[in-house]
């Protein structure tokens, strides 16, 4: 057993218990929210929190013990706020560290760095690290895995920048990664080819959104490739239907392959992304609990076990954190 860290401290990962591996509280663009603060939904922090306790403790109620939030710089990540929610919520939320983006990074970080104006070794490291070890932001919350994106656009400069300085401070600091991939695109093997190229365990890694695709050959090249498949967008049914998503795992499983998977649903107690009502209109099923109402009895009709199904939800979340 290996100690998780979580936002109310380390947990022992044998009592994560069942957990969802891709969940946000909130996703919010902080100037945004300072600039223009009724677009396109209105802020209001205390009602935003208490709306949180109230999913977050929904969710709970149906089993649910741990979510792991790969909330990080370009989401919004603010981790007094996450504090305060889970202070009146029990369930384990599991921060992360790392830098989102599809294309360029932050003006912060175009000028310093290794061969730059002003050379020094690579900051990302340097702040990722801090996260883990010292704490996130002045508090006492230290991340318990790292984050980094590749979409439609590829491999940019920006984005093979933060991926590999996520791979180093994984080989540094052993911390799981996982990644935002555009599987129409086949992403997620760039993510491995680069991450593998720095040295990281491929094992600790998810590629996130895989379940997006019903390319049981790509799916599988990645699982055979020894990382996690995040099939975790349970409820996007824009992306793709809840049916095509849930015949995938199943047919996953019944390759053998129940061990490389894991669920969720990308969803958030709030995102600013979209105007609420288009959302709820759009999505109605892109919440905390549609897995556990929905689609959890739809893969038991498709004959995966519960064995199968504590493999996904509890063993693998577990074997990923635990330390090799």
């Amino acid at each position: 057993m290996s100690n998780v860290e979580t936002v109310r401290g380390p947990v022992d990962s044998g009592a994560l218990g069942t957990v969802l591996m891709h969940e946000h509280v909130f996703v919010l663009g902080t100037e945004m929210q300072q600039n223009y603060p009724d677009y396109p939904n209105r802020w209001d922090e205390d009602a935003r929190v208490a709306d949180a306790v109230e999913k977050l403790t929904e969710m709970r109620s149906r089993g649910i013990d741990t979510i792991v939030d790969p909330t990080v710089i370009g989401l919004g990540r603010y981790i007094p706020r996450i504090e305060r929610i889970n202070a009146q919520v029990d369930v384990n939320i599991v921060a992360a560290t790392g830098l989102y983006t599809y294309n360029e990074i932050p003006f912060q970080f175009h000028y310093a760095g290794p061969g730059l104006l002003f050379d020094q070794p690579e900051p990302l490291v340097t702040l990722f690290l801090k996260d883990i070890r010292e704490g996130i932001a002045g508090t006492s919350v230290k991340a318990g895995l790292l984050k980094c994106a590749i979409e439609e656009q590829g491999l940019t400069p920006g984005v093979e920048r933060v991926m590999r300085a996520v791979g180093q401070t994984h080989v540094e600091a052993g911390t799981p990664i996982t990644v935002h991939t555009h599987p129409a695109s086949g992403s997620g093997l760039v993510a491995q080819k680069v991450l593998k190229e720095e040295g990281v365990d491929l094992t600790k890694v998810v590629i996130g959104h895989s379940g997006d695709s019903t390319d049981l050959d790509y799916l599988c090249a990645l699982a055979d490739a020894g990382s996690l498949l995040g099939m975790d967008r349970f409820g996007l049914d824009v992306l793709l239907p809840n049916e095509q998503r849930v015949a995938t795992v199943a047919e996953l499983c019944k390759r053998g392959y129940a061990e490389k998977l894991v669920l969720s649903h990308d969803a958030s107690c709030f995102i600013d992304w979209f105007d609420e009502d288009a959302k709820a209109a759009a999505v109605p099923d892109w919440n905390f609990i549609h897995i556990s109402d929905n689609v959890l009895p739809a893969l038991r009709e498709l004959g995966v076990t519960e064995e199968q199904l504590t493999t996904m939800l509890v063993d693998n979340p577990r074997r990923y954190f635990e330390a090799v």
